[in-house]
């Protein structure tokens, strides 16, 4: 039965064309769903997976968390799903929550947060609200392609700015560079910092890992743009996969200064829940020759397992390995000038915006 689960759930290539995942495999939390076959061998709309929208009606835009891990508490989504696509995405596992498959659901079935700004407005403006830096790019992208067309992110940033709200940002899109005249000035008031994502300067493994991604040469522009704007810019190397793109931390950190970048950090690959399973049947398809290898690597990294959810281990991993990574990163960095600290963004400028129609301020 298993077998028959595994056969159901795989996408034919043709089909899967641009997208990362080899499969839509049901969810955690729906476990007996599967894929309509009608016995033709056609399961699901004939063509390519296309994307489809729907509306989240989500309460509040602001989430809070407590993870040691993280240097922030409260982040900013206006998606849930990415088509970026990138098959390592540790978010993967949000969609079984919604009872869609980690799988090609998550980079197809887009969720979009369309009254983000004006909820966020209103939570800024609660009395019992106190600012500290809100982070945005910790699940999902904020410049995934659907961000051309519905622009959350754009109206998000805009409220941010008029309340001087401290932001910090994480993509891998280069996109970014559409919101330089809200990000440079916030950037130079202390207001908002970026990270550039990079993965690997391999154009053809990009374009196989993460498929709606922007290229690496894109990417670097980007960082160029947004260091050029007044933005402290970062590089986020991740995730650092072994066996694959580990040989490329040097190379990329030497990319990183060079566009600008005034600080990298590092992520090792995780493959929590879903993603270890959606990750291996990757491998297999594209890279059969060293799959075995690479996830020997990653158990090793891993104390023997595909994946270790502790706090202060999951993003660093532990062991020889992880230690030897560590090192050449701290060494790489630390001759490129890279492991400087950024500025701590201001919270002290945050202020309700003035309305028009709002009673004028006594000048005494």
């Amino acid at each position: 039965m298993d077998e028959l689960f595994d056969d159901l759930a795989r996408v034919a290539p043709e089909r899967r064309r641009g997208r990362g995942a080899c499969s839509n495999r049901a969810g955690r939390f729906d476990p007996g769903r599967v894929p309509a076959d009608d016995g033709w061998g056609s399961a699901g709309d004939e063509g390519a997976v296309r994307r489809e929208v729907t509306l989240d009606a989500s309460r509040k835009v602001i989430a809070r968390n407590e993870s040691p891990d993280v240097p922030f508490d409260r982040s900013i989504n206006p998606y849930r799903g990415c088509e970026h696509g990138c098959v390592y995405c540790f978010a993967r596992p949000t969609h079984a929550y919604l009872g869609l498959s980690p799988g090609l659901d998550f980079e197809t079935r887009i969720l979009v947060k369309p009254d983000a700004a004006a909820r966020l407005e209103r939570e800024l403006g609660a009395r019992s609200y106190r600012c500290a830096p809100i982070a945005m790019g910790t699940n999902t992208d904020p410049y995934q392609p659907i961000e051309r067309e519905r622009r959350v992110t754009r109206e998000v940033l805009e409220v941010l700015s008029a309340w001087r709200h401290p932001v910090t940002i994480v993509t891998k899109g280069s996109s970014v560079t559409r919101d330089l005249d809200l990000l440079g000035e916030m950037g130079r008031a202390g207001l908002a910092r970026v990270s550039v994502s990079l993965t690997t300067l391999d154009s053809r493994l990009s374009r196989r890992m993460e498929p709606r991604a922007a290229s690496p040469e894109a990417r670097l522009r980007a960082i160029a743009a947004l260091a050029k704007a007044g933005v402290p810019t970062g590089a986020m190397i991740a995730p650092i996969v072994p066996a694959l793109t580990d040989h490329e931390i040097e190379t990329l950190l030497e990319a990183a200064a060079r566009a600008g970048a005034q600080r990298a950090d590092y992520v090792l690959l995780r493959l929590p829940g879903e993603v270890k399973t959606l990750w291996q049947e990757w491998l297999e398809a594209e890279f059969p020759d060293r799959a075995a290898r690479v996830m020997g690597r990653v158990r090793e990294l891993r104390g023997g397992r595909e994946n270790d959810p502790r706090f202060g281990a999951r993003m660093r991993g532990e062991g020889v390995w992880a230690e030897l990574i560590a090192r050449r990163f701290r060494t790489a960095a630390g001759r490129l000038g890279l492991r400087r600290e950024l500025p701590a963004l201001r919270t002290d400028l945050f202020r309700r915006p003035e309305r028009a129609g709002d009673q004028l301020a006594l000048g005494l």
